[in-house]
C-alpha cells in the first residue's frame, strides 16, 4: 500500500531519501520511539559486522565509492552522521574511540540523547542560521539508510 508520494529533489536521484513524507513530522510515542532507537542500533550493528567481515581484506574497486578503503567508507559515515546530527541541534562534541564496536554503541547512546533532545522543548525551531532542522523520524530514516547503504557496499565489495 502506498501511503504517500513525496516529490523528490537532487538527491533522490542518488536514491538518498532527500524529502521527508508528513509522517515523519509526527513526533514519536513512547512506543515508535522505541522502534526508532532499535532501527538504528541494528544499522550500526549491520555495519560493524560489515567492517569486522572486511577487516584486513581489500575492497573491490568500483562505481559504489571508487577506491575507498572500508576505514574509509567507516570514516565517512561517522563523520556524515555527526552531520546528520547537526540537522537535531545536537552539537555535543565527541571524542572517536579505537574500538569500532564500542564506537557504534557510543554513537548510539548519542543517539538516543539527541533524539530525546530534538522531543523536548529545548529544541530550536530552526537552525543557528535559519536552517531547517529535521525530526527525529527523518533523522533516523535518513541515518538508517546512509549507515546501511555503506554496510552493503563493503560487503557487495568484498572479494571472494
Amino acid at each position: 500500500m502506498v501511503a504517500e508520494r513525496v516529490t523528490g529533489d537532487a538527491t533522490t536521484d542518488y536514491g538518498v531519501p532527500g524529502m521527508a513524507p508528513s509522517v515523519d513530522a509526527v513526533p514519536p510515542d513512547e512506543a515508535a520511539l522505541g522502534r526508532l532507537l532499535t532501527i538504528l542500533a541494528a544499522c550500526w550493528d549491520a555495519l560493524d559486522t560489515a567492517a569486522a567481515s572486511a577487516e584486513g581484506r581489500e575492497l573491490r574497486k568500483g562505481p559504489r565509492g571508487g577506491g575507498r578503503s572500508a576505514p574509509q567508507i567507516l570514516d565517512h559515515v561517522i563523520d556524515a552522521h555527526f552531520g546528520y546530527l547537526k540537522r537535531l541541534s545536537w552539537r555535543e562534541p565527541h571524542e572517536r574511540l579505537d574500538d569500532l564496536t564500542a564506537e557504534f554503541a557510543a554513537i548510539t547512546e548519542i543517539d538516543a540523547r539527541a533524539i530525546a533532545f530534538a522531543l523536548s522543548d529545548e529544541m530550536p525551531a530552526t537552525g543557528p542560521r535559519g536552517g531547517k532542522l529535521w525530526t527525529p523520524r527523518y533523522f533516523v530514516r535518513r541515518a538508517a539508510w546512509h549507515i546501511l547503504d555503506h554496510a552493503w557496499e563493503i560487503e557487495d565489495r568484498l572479494d571472494g
